[in-house]
């Protein structure tokens, strides 16, 4: 039997938590979204005032970075580096804007989190703080 290890919903609450404590920590507003590493949503959550658009991107970041198992700026700059838009990978969800970053067990993937609202660095930041929150404890 194969098994899956992904992100559990616990887990994805805590990586909310841990986002919307660093947004505050710099008086703004996010988008946030967990996935698993088949890249369906396991939590979702935008913050009061921030960007509807965010909502979408931020979803999309988490998706990218969960099924493509790579960071989501590391994505953008290979993209940009290989003549290859997003079109190429024959999936609308997939983007390059940063903000998007894998979560791993060890190696292994075990989901993507994406960040939007901020400027891509700043999303990337609070993704990577949230991570390490949750799993390096």
């Amino acid at each position: 039997m194969y098994q899956l290890e992904k992100v559990s919903h616990s887990e994805a609450l805590l990586l909310i938590e841990k986002t919307i404590e660093e947004a505050n920590k710099i008086k703004k507003q996010i988008a946030i979204a967990i996935c698993g590493p088949e890249g369906e949503l396991i939590s979702f959550l935008r913050m009061d005032r921030a960007s509807p658009a965010a909502s979408r991107i931020a979803q999309n970041k988490a998706y990218t970075a969960a099924v493509d198992r790579k960071d989501t700026r590391l994505m953008g700059e290979f993209m940009l580096n290989n003549n290859r838009p997003p079109a190429f990978w024959g999936d609308k969800r997939i983007t390059g804007f940063g903000g998007g970053v894998t979560i791993r067990s060890g190696e292994k993937v075990i989901g993507g989190i994406g960040v939007s609202g901020l400027s891509e660095e700043d999303d990337e930041r609070i993704a990577y703080v949230a991570i390490k929150a949750v799993y390096e404890r």
